[in-house]
């Protein structure tokens, strides 16, 4: 039994960290759904205004394309980076009169390889992808290098103690202490306000590093 719930789990944390298949698009839903209120909050804490150039990294279900598109205006646009193809098909799908317009750009990227020009946004919000993140600093680094100085770069991920009582975090999850995230960020040079943001059933931290 207990062996049949490993691989349960073990399934699970792989579909949220990379949705795909026939599974994935059920995860979809759950991501939009489950991570609304932190997507909404990170989108808020970017700031962002009509005629931007903005991101979501790693969008999984597109919750977060969709609000960036309205925030950004007809005169803005959104790119869209997402290492899962079944992803990036859906939002190809979803949003294709956005994509047609030129409004949305949705290429296949990681946190660690972004393929954005250096000072080529506004502002980016990657929300609960951290977690899969095996190289923080890389990661602070790019995000830093592709968001213009005075933008901001808004990092969501999940308290670590709320996180770590999910029996699926224990399969591929890093839960790494806030103050180590922070620390990352400040390194990669960007200075960092830390928000508190009530989320159920897993309080969210939103981290809105600003580089220099």
């Amino acid at each position: 039994m207990s062996g049949f719930r490993d691989r349960i789990l073990s399934t699970l944390a792989g579909q949220l960290g990379n949705p795909h298949g026939i599974l994935g698009k059920g995860v979809a839903g759950f991501l939009n759904r489950g991570n609304r209120r932190a997507i909404e909050g990170a989108v808020e804490a970017a700031a962002v205004t009509p005629g931007a150039t903005v991101a979501d990294i790693g969008f999984g279900g597109g919750a977060g394309l969709a609000l960036l598109l309205a925030g950004v205006g007809a005169a803005g646009a959104v790119h869209g980076i997402e290492p899962s193809a079944d992803m990036l098909a859906r939002a190809e799908s979803r949003f294709a009169r956005d994509l047609d317009a030129g409004r949305l750009l949705l290429s296949a990227g990681s946190l660690t390889g972004l393929p954005l020009a250096d000072d080529s946004l506004d502002a980016a919000i990657t929300v609960n992808t951290f977690y899969f993140v095996p190289d923080l600093a890389a990661a602070c680094a790019e995000l830093a290098r592709v968001v213009r100085s005075g933008g901001r770069a808004v990092v969501g991920i999940g308290d670590p103690d709320a996180m770590a009582k999910m029996p699926f975090t224990a399969y591929g999850f890093t839960l790494r202490p806030v103050p180590e995230v922070i620390a990352a960020l400040e390194q990669a040079g960007c200075a960092v306000e830390h928000r508190p943001l009530e989320n159920r059933p897993i309080p969210h931290h939103l981290l809105i590093a600003r580089p220099g």
